[in-house]
């Protein structure tokens, strides 16, 4: 992040306050921000009239403002950090905190995810090889293999059908949980938008 002085710090346009108030949005998404403290930093971003006034707005969060101050210019940041992955937690951990545990299933169920598609594609191009390439009459008999195949990365993770169905379960109210912020993000973003109206020239 480029570096900010009085004599250098820049005044925003609309698009660009508009550019943080939707990285802030995505912040709220993710569960980074609480309701409070959403509405709180996005009216801070709406009336932000210089660049060095979004810093606040984005004090702890990764990655920072998404904006930087370059040669006299302003430019935007669109490839934000990926948020870090825990790995101090193990499957066979004697002892874990729910928080643990869920990360680990989280951790798990992904992988699982993952490779459950990749023995199905890999089957698949094993059986049109067969079946087309080598005109084998028993190339049928590689979709039958899948249910030992699919069954090695759950045996080795640990992961067994309750773990699937929580997992699932987690998916399917973390989506709901993130579509609801998006939409709450979206629509506070726009009510500050109109809020604000048409740019004011700058002298």
């Amino acid at each position: 992040m480029t570096g900010t002085s009085d004599h250098d710090d820049l005044l925003l346009s609309d698009a660009e306050r508009m550019h943080a108030l939707n990285a802030l949005g995505e912040h709220y998404a993710a569960g980074r921000l609480d309701s409070a403290e959403f509405y709180e930093r996005s009216g801070e971003i709406s009336s932000a009239r210089t660049f060095s006034a979004l810093l606040p707005s984005f004090r702890g969060l990764p990655g920072g403002v998404p904006l930087e101050q370059v040669d006299g210019h302003i430019r935007m940041i669109h490839d934000s950090s990926a948020p870090a992955v825990r790995h101090d937690s193990s499957p066979a951990a004697a002892s874990q905190s729910p928080e643990d545990e869920l990360a680990s299933l989280r951790e798990r169920g992904s992988m699982v995810e993952t490779l459950d598609w990749i023995i199905i594609g890999v089957t698949l191009v094993t059986f049109l090889v067969l079946q087309i390439a080598l005109d084998w009459s028993y190339a049928w008999i590689v979709w039958p293999s899948l249910i030992v195949t699919l069954s090695v990365p759950r045996l080795i993770l640990k992961y067994s059908d309750d773990d699937e169905k929580v997992y699932e379960e987690l998916k399917k109210s973390e989506a709901a949980e993130r579509k609801k912020r998006l939409e709450e993000a979206s629509k506070r973003i726009r009510e500050l938008e109109g809020r604000r109206g048409p740019e004011t020239p700058r002298s």
